[in-house]
């Protein structure tokens, strides 16, 4: 049921058909960085940290209670 050496062919002889040779290369490369992105991103955690950063406050000077100094 895989694909063989002539349906290989056969498709990649449409494809330069369809996109010439001097826009294969641009092609494969972003199939590739597609690819790459997909694999990196399933490698991530599932999980999020949502957990506020301290340069992320707009007043330094505000405790963030809702009190002003």
């Amino acid at each position: 049921m895989g694909l063989g050496v002539t349906e290989l062919l056969i498709i990649l002889a449409v494809v330069l058909l369809i996109f010439g040779p001097s826009r294969l290369p641009g092609l494969g490369s972003g199939v590739g960085d597609a690819m790459r992105n997909f694999r990196k991103s399933m490698q991530k955690p599932d999980s999020i940290d949502i957990t506020p950063e301290a340069d992320d406050r707009d007043d330094p000077d505000d405790p963030g209670d809702g009190t002003k100094v």
